[in-house]
């Protein structure tokens, strides 16, 4: 089996202890997250080896990550330290159906620092996975890193997943963060996005939405819609949907997350490429399956490492 490489941001989230607003609430747990890096915890726990590329504070929250890395099996010769800023901060807030609202802290951190000349093309081999988010394509030496590492995987022939996980509030103007991701698409094989950020990437009207970003080298498009579960898009036109477990949802941080985690280590467990991709697509009902359990798994508790389930936990859902 080939290994997942993972880049973007690690940071804390701290999550409220009780549900409700950020003014209201008064007390808050600590939680490692950060969309990459929970994407690659999970792969962890679901048996794949993981190689996560990021950048943190050399501060307490900094260290504390790396730990958390190293608990969960993920290889961190490629997480660098800085004196230039902290570790990214986030503090996640709650309703009563456990949806989130996010206050970021980063003016700037540590994940923004990461610098092109940090990616070394030994990282990467025929037969890994890329995978990366929005949040560190913001105007940057990280978004310079990202696409360093996107080059790296193209002449390598890795398969290569983009989840734009969109955070508005970490950007100036929301236009230059549609743009921005726009920008990107064309350089992945898996797009995978909620059915809110398919709308706002792509367009309101789905079939246009879909025809918009099936470019470059998009060739699988995963919209997800919660509780209703997801559906595998594929550019010649063919598609499956997949519902999920019925579960009481606690929290829903990490979530989507826990889905790609999944999706991504059975590819690599099938040594998919950019030029098999396709060659089973039946196949994507059993990997759906399989990632709207992990993702079912998750949500039943809070924070998103945290909640991310072993294999067992999976196969026994």
């Amino acid at each position: 089996m080939g290994k997942l490489i993972s880049i973007g941001e690690m940071l804390i989230d701290f999550t409220g202890g009780a549900r409700g607003t950020l003014d209201s609430v008064n007390t808050f747990k600590k939680n490692p997250g950060g969309a990459p890096a929970n994407v690659a915890v999970c792969a962890a726990r679901l048996g794949g080896k993981v190689l996560f590329i990021t950048k943190l504070g050399e501060d307490a929250f900094g260290r504390y990550l790396v730990n958390v890395l190293k608990k969960n099996g993920v290889d961190i010769s490629a997480v660098k330290v800085t004196k230039r800023a902290n570790t990214p901060l986030a503090f996640v807030t709650l309703d009563r159906q456990g949806e989130r609202d996010f206050s970021f802290y980063r003016n700037p951190s540590s994940d923004l620092f990461l610098e092109s000349g940090e990616i070394e093309r030994d990282y990467f081999a025929t037969g890994d996975i890329l995978h990366f988010c929005s949040v560190d394509l913001v105007d940057f030496p990280v978004k310079d890193a990202h696409r360093t590492a996107i080059r790296y995987a193209q002449d390598a022939g890795m398969l290569i997943s983009f989840d734009p996980n969109l955070r508005c509030a970490l950007w100036s103007d929301a236009n230059e963060m549609l743009t921005t991701v726009r920008e990107f698409v064309p350089y992945c094989h898996i797009l995978k996005m909620s059915v809110e950020e398919l709308r706002e990437i792509g367009g309101y009207d789905e079939r246009a939405a879909l025809k918009n970003l099936f470019v470059g080298s998009v060739k699988i498009i995963i919209v997800t819609d919660g509780k209703n579960g997801a559906c595998a898009y594929f550019y010649c036109g063919e598609r499956i949907e997949v519902k999920p477990p019925v579960v009481a949802q606690i929290d829903a941080t990490g979530a989507g997350d826990a889905f790609v985690g999944a999706l991504l280590v059975q590819l690599l467990s099938d040594k998919k490429t950019p030029d098999n991709l396709l060659s089973d697509k039946k196949a994507f009902e059993r990997y759906l399956t399989f990632a709207n359990k992990t993702a079912a798994l998750c949500v039943t508790k809070r924070g998103a490492i945290p909640a991310m389930p072993s294999y067992a936990d999976v196969f026994l859902c």
